[in-house]
């Protein structure tokens, strides 16, 4: 069985790689530091809507993650920490908030329910919220790496990477709703009026 989605992972962000055959990803919040080799995958999140979209599309993309360490320092307002350990124990509901989560903007609008409740069956969120010592984190990395076995269903990718252009070009369409005029090329960072139908 393949556990690693080919060209993983599919959505970029601030993070880094280390070992994708690792049972655990590490997700440092507002704090930035320095990455285990040992870990899957790294990296920060500040926003409780965007980064939690991107933290769950990168991990159920490689079934070898079973664990996620949440850790670091939360981000004011958003709470990005707290929202990923609420859609990992309550879902969302059927607007697409994040039940329980009471950061600024809890809505997820570019995944499906099927890709939370993947995330929610396959791994086990680690709260250590707050923590910031590098030895703890490590030694918790270590104690979790080659925990159990990988989850038992191929990768599922629920969005494919995109290569960003060349040259830059006013999009026409967007992969981000603003309102029902404005559309964002998430990709390009461009907001531009939706194409009318």
């Amino acid at each position: 069985m393949k556990t690693i989605a080919e060209n993983w992972p599919p959505v970029k962000g601030d993070y880094v790689t280390g070992k994708p055959d690792s049972r655990i990803a590490v997700v440092t919040l507002a704090s930035h530091l320095e990455a285990f080799p040992d870990a899957a995958i790294w990296g920060s999140s500040k926003t409780e809507n965007l980064g939690v979209e991107k933290i769950i599309v990168n991990v159920i993309s490689n079934s070898n993650i079973r664990y996620v360490l949440v850790c670091g320092t939360e981000s004011r307002g958003h709470l990005a920490g707290h929202s990923l350990l609420a859609i990992h124990a309550n879902g969302i509901d059927e607007k697409g908030r994040i039940i329980g989560s009471q950061g600024a903007i809890p809505f997820i609008e570019n995944i499906s329910r099927e890709a939370v409740e993947r995330f929610q069956k396959q791994v086990t969120l680690l709260d250590r919220i707050g923590l910031n010592d590098p030895e703890e984190i490590r030694q918790l990395v270590e104690d979790y790496k080659d925990n159990v076995e990988a989850y038992p269903e191929e990768p599922l990718v629920v969005c494919s990477p995109r290569k960003r252009q060349a040259s830059f070009a006013v999009p026409a369409s967007g992969d981000v709703i603003i309102s029902g005029e404005l559309v964002m090329d998430s990709i390009a960072g461009v907001i531009c009026l939706a194409e009318s139908l």
